[in-house]
């Protein structure tokens, strides 16, 4: 049975094209959607671009027919605008000139004067509670949504393997049809392994016998990289031998590299300290620069408003990569801080030389970036439309590192399904060119405090 949806504003200035994917069904688009995208089309930014590029896609449908009596979509259904309704009554307390309870009447006009299932699809939280007050069904917009946190791609995996070719690792190598995992019963089963998966492997007749490799063309072979101290910097942990071999290997081996992770375990700081290693200790020309950069969590409110020059303007965001910073470039703690004129002149000289530069997501727009070593951090505040736009920008030897938590969104409309650093963790999974790591809570190298919060307060839903 075909259903009509009705598109709140907010999904087009998030997805522009989700004009087309509803398949054969009805979409509606209300009359107050395209003035508040009109709203919004002089806008700087993502939600200018998208707004844009949705009243581009219908112009081209328009072209087509008349959208008031409807447009046959290539995918089958229908795209019309709709201009009724105005006389539909709502709740008293419920204001009829606000936008969103005019989109709510045509809502209910149409389920009044319509056999077919009528849906709102919204990426409002609010309005999907004022429609269910309304005995009209809503949900979210899916097309881009992922798994949940717990099933969604982590990166790594422990498997048993024979002692007989556990002892050859090294030298050989394992081949994945070799190894197994055993559940809760202590049945055994094959898993299912993708390329550049990171793997622990246990020897399965010595207790305490591990090995730490990847996945690579049917085979798990042994890290390259696992002697190495970048700028100094030890791993700690699998995790973090994981990361460091995956922001190691040059751009041509691994130009993607998707890391996840709470707070504390060291994300950004061994991805600047791996572009530092690169840049100063060992300046073999891998790379131009590191190019730092943050979304803007506040959903373009748009910074060039703000005073001074282009840093200036992003500093606040870019503070935690100066804090990191200077922890990597005097890393005697000891006597770090005893002269803070110092350790903030050499800061600035790493800024100063064009080794480091950092920039807001939104200045990058458009360009094609090339042999660069690029740190987006805080990922998890794009969306995948920003995802989609950096990682198809990669230009020429450039290496792209996302890093952030699926589980501390800031950015309104997105969540742990929608933001752009899962989206572009479930969609380049088993990818040759894409490399990935989920650090666990265990593995956060904060302070004995932070260790112990993370266990005293953690939600429920971790338990």
């Amino acid at each position: 049975m075909k259903k009509i949806y009705v598109l709140d504003t907010n999904v087009l200035i998030q997805a522009p094209h989700a004009l087309k994917c509803f398949e054969d069904n009805e979409v509606v688009l209300p009359l107050v959607v395209l003035e508040e995208l009109d709203t919004h089309k002089r806008d700087e930014g993502e939600r200018g671009a998208n707004v844009r590029e949705a009243i581009r896609i219908l112009e081209q449908i328009r072209g087509a027919g008349d959208l008031v009596r409807g447009v046959k979509l290539d995918n089958g259904g229908t795209l019309r605008i709709e201009k009724n309704f105005k006389d539909v009554e709502l709740p008293r307390d419920m204001s009829e000139y606000k936008s969103d309870n005019r989109i709510l009447k045509v809502c209910k006009g149409l389920k009044e004067n319509s056999k077919e299932q009528v849906i709102l699809v919204t990426k409002d939280i609010l309005m999907r509670i004022k429609a269910q007050l309304l005995s009209i069904k809503s949900e979210d917009f899916t097309t881009e949504q992922v798994a949940g946190e717990g099933e969604q791609y982590s990166g790594r995996i422990d498997v048993y393997a024979p002692e007989e070719i556990f002892k050859d690792f090294k030298k050989k190598g394992i081949p994945v049809d070799k190894v197994y995992c055993c559940d809760h019963e202590g049945n055994k089963y094959a898993p299912e392994l993708y390329e550049n998966e990171f793997v622990i492997v246990r020897a399965d007749q010595s207790v305490g016998k591990t090995q730490m490799g990847r996945v690579s063309k049917g085979m798990i072979r042994k890290l390259e990289f696992e002697k190495c101290q970048p700028y100094g910097v030890k791993p700690r942990n699998a995790g973090q031998y994981f990361l460091q071999e995956a922001l190691m290997q040059p751009a041509d081996v691994a130009p993607l590299v998707i890391v996840k992770g709470m707070a504390g375990t060291a994300k950004t700081f061994y991805s600047l300290a791996v572009g530092l290693e690169k840049m100063i200790n060992r300046p073999t020309g891998e790379y131009r620069r590191i190019l730092v950069c943050r979304p803007n969590s506040q959903f373009d409110d748009d910074i060039g408003f703000l005073p001074g020059d282009e840093q200036e303007k992003i500093s606040p965001l870019m503070r935690p990569i100066i804090d990191n910073l200077e922890q990597l470039i005097d890393s005697n703690e000891e006597e770090r801080y005893k002269d803070e004129k110092e350790l903030q002149g050499k800061t600035e000289e790493v800024f100063e030389r064009g080794i480091v530069q950092c920039e807001a997501l939104n200045f990058i727009r458009g360009r094609s970036i090339l042999k660069t070593y690029l740190i987006i951090d805080e990922a998890q505040n794009m969306t995948p439309t920003q995802a989609k736009g950096i990682i198809t920008r990669a230009g020429k030897d450039t290496k792209i590192i996302l890093l952030g938590d699926p589980n501390q969104i800031d950015r309104p409309f997105l969540d742990e399904r929608t933001n752009g650093l899962s989206y572009a963790s479930e969609h380049m999974k088993g990818s040759p060119f894409a490399w990935q790591i989920s650090l666990s809570a265990s593995e956060c190298e904060r302070s004995l405090l932070a260790m112990d919060a993370i266990e005293r307060m953690r939600d429920k839903k971790d338990l």
